[in-house]
């Protein structure tokens, strides 16, 4: 019998956890890692000549309140993505593209759930591989492209309405603008100018929320699979070639718009100072990492593309930078309850990057639009090998 949850002391519960995934093998160390804002993850060492180290996490029942459909999609996704990728890999030579493998537990399932109810999954590491918090330059935000482009090539024939929504309402903005008013309803914002601040930022672009949410109720923009949180850190880099190496945390994949996905990846990867800037006035979003960005989506997701998705790109770089501003805004009226938090204002703080971005992205818009007409209509649009990345470290 697991002994319960409660008389467990700090950090003996994940290790606990790691012995369901790994039976037979002592587990050596189990220590937190990155930096995420959702679920609790660490990395587990064990005594095991064939897979030395795996990951483990578990999953946020507050956000995710089906965790076992949580799983299911990333088991789905996963088994038909790295089948399809040794496909597309194997026409390029020397190519190294992954997405994590599921580990089962003892009992044969996927995930396992402990005495109070936590529900914890484990999958496999990238090896020689690591991420980083903010994008290192163009060559960086190029890869970063191109792992996206390939993650959306190999889920391009897997059909949307086979994966579960596990976040109704997520990407929808203007569901996200109805939750902000109902908090906003329920208690008056604090009396700080910041916020005064954020919320006319929200109430003056409100009017365009809509915009991809219309395009497919025109029947311009269909749903596919989506990998829902395609931002800088999720992206990990083969640390000898420097070129993308796989694409984890895989919580969010779900149907939705591509745009989602591509927006999420541009204003992460474009935003050099990255999500956490302290000195939010300084945040700019950079052409030259959206290029290269784009560049490196187009090498791979070119070519399923439709006209209307090319026509609502621009609007997707500039609503899911607001969106996630309004979600932070949200968060910190609401008492901080769905992201983690290092001090009570830091989702504040994080809705200041975000509109500095949407503002940035809103007076570059012109040039912006200029870069994805030239790719879409130049050869690299068609696809063109690169050479990866030198980080500075």
């Amino acid at each position: 019998m697991s002994p319960d949850r409660g008389t467990l002391q700090d950090g003996e519960l994940p290790t606990l956890a790691a012995g369901r995934f790994s039976p037979g093998h002592r587990i050596v160390e189990v220590r937190p890692l990155g930096n995420g804002h959702i679920n609790d993850t660490y990395l587990v060492v064990r005594e095991s000549e064939e897979e030395p180290r795996f990951v483990l996490q578990r999953i946020n029942g507050r956000v995710f309140r089906d965790p076992a459909s949580v799983v299911m999609n990333m088991r789905k996704v996963t088994d038909h993505g790295r089948s399809r990728l040794k496909q597309l890999t194997a026409a390029a030579p020397g190519l190294r593209f992954e997405l994590p493998r599921m580990l089962t537990a003892e009992d044969g399932r996927d995930h396992w759930v402990d005495t109070d109810g936590g529900t914890w999954r484990a999958i496999s590491f990238i090896e020689n591989s690591r991420s980083f918090d903010a994008v290192q330059g163009p060559d960086h935000a190029r890869e970063i492209g191109r792992a996206l482009g390939l993650f959306h090539t190999a889920m391009s024939d897997l059909p949307a309405d086979s994966l579960l929504d596990t976040l109704p309402g997520f990407h929808i903005t203007p569901r996200v603008l109805s939750h902000y008013d109902e908090v906003l309803s329920k208690a008056p914002p604090p009396d700080l100018p910041e916020v005064a601040h954020c919320c006319r930022f929200v109430g003056r672009r409100r009017k365009w929320a809509g915009v991809l949410e219309d395009a497919r109720a025109r029947g311009r923009l269909l749903p596919r699979t989506i990998h829902g949180d395609p931002k800088v850190s999720n992206v990990m880099i083969d640390e000898s070639t420097w070129r993308a190496a796989g694409l984890v945390d895989l919580d969010t994949v779900k149907p939705g718009l591509v745009h989602y996905d591509i927006g999420d990846c541009l204003r992460s990867s474009c935003n050099p100072l990255g999500g956490e800037a302290r000195d939010w006035e300084a945040v700019r979003f950079e052409p030259d990492l959206c290029r290269a960005a784009l560049e490196g989506y187009f090498e791979w997701a070119g070519r399923f593309l439709t006209p209307d998705d090319i026509d609502h790109l621009y609007d997707a770089i500039r609503l899911i930078a607001f969106e996630l501003g309004a979600r932070f805004l949200t968060d910190y009226l609401e008492g901080n309850v769905y992201f983690k938090v290092a001090h009570p204002r830091h989702n504040l703080a994080r809705a200041f990057v975000q509109f500095r971005l949407t503002e940035s992205i809103e007076l570059q818009e012109a040039a912006i639009r200029k870069i994805i007409g030239e790719l879409v209509s130049s050869s690299l649009a068609r696809g063109r090998s690169r050479e990866g990345f030198h980080p500075r470290l």
